[in-house]
């Protein structure tokens, strides 16, 4: 009888076991498609095709890569931020990324870029918390007082900030910038998928805040 007993609590674990899997993968699929589908109507690809605003949002990334060599991520957003600029669809950018030690600033990093790319700067504000992307979008609202963005990011990318976007009361339009080939942002890609399901859980179960947010500023706008 021992021995029997043993057997069904070690069958009743592993079934626990095997249902906590399949309920997290469920969720994750879940999650995913959630996002997708409820903002795939938000995201352009053609800058043409985009209604105009007055801000947009450039989500940081970093300059270059762990080796050195550029980052074509950072590349490809400051490409399609001065494009959009250039065409008048924005009148102003926040550039949203980390800074979390003099060494390391992508919002400066961004702003120099644009500038070269003939951005005037009287047309960049800097947020230098955007340490991820929710504290990127909440700060956009909370501190900069914006209703209404544009995202500058890459297609994998713009479905999760306009989620985030519009859970908390923005009116969020995507444009993408250009991507890498699947093999080479495979991994990234992969994460991003991770990224979406922990969106949904900070959210809706965490609410999770910014690290910083701290007093309103002013974008004055031309």
């Amino acid at each position: 009888m021992k021995d029997l007993g043993g057997k069904l609590r070690q069958h009743w674990v592993t079934r626990g076991i095997w249902w906590g899997i399949v309920s997290l993968l469920l969720f994750v699929v879940i999650s995913n498609i959630w996002i997708l589908v409820s903002t795939h109507g938000q995201v352009y690809d053609k800058i043409s095709d985009l209604p105009k605003a007055k801000v947009a949002v450039v989500l940081g990334t970093s300059k270059t890569l762990v080796n050195g060599s550029p980052n074509r991520y950072f590349k490809y957003r400051i490409e399609k931020a001065a494009e959009l600029y250039k065409m008048k669809k924005v009148s102003h950018f926040i550039l949203s990324g980390d800074n979390h030690s003099k060494y390391y600033n992508e919002p400066q990093d961004m702003k120099n870029a644009l500038i070269a790319k003939g951005v005037p700067e009287d047309a960049i504000t800097l947020d230098y918390a955007g340490f991820r992307t929710l504290d990127s979008m909440v700060r956009a609202k909370e501190i900069f007082g914006q209703e209404e963005v544009i995202v500058i990011t890459q297609k994998f990318h713009a479905f999760r900030a306009i989620f985030i976007g519009e859970y908390h009361g923005i009116s969020t339009m995507a444009l993408t910038a250009r991507d890498l080939s699947l093999e080479q942002s495979l991994k990234v890609e992969g994460r991003e998928i991770l990224a979406r399901t922990k969106a949904v859980i900070d959210l809706y179960v965490l609410n999770e805040s910014p690290k910083f947010l701290g007093r309103p500023e002013t974008i004055t706008q031309r």
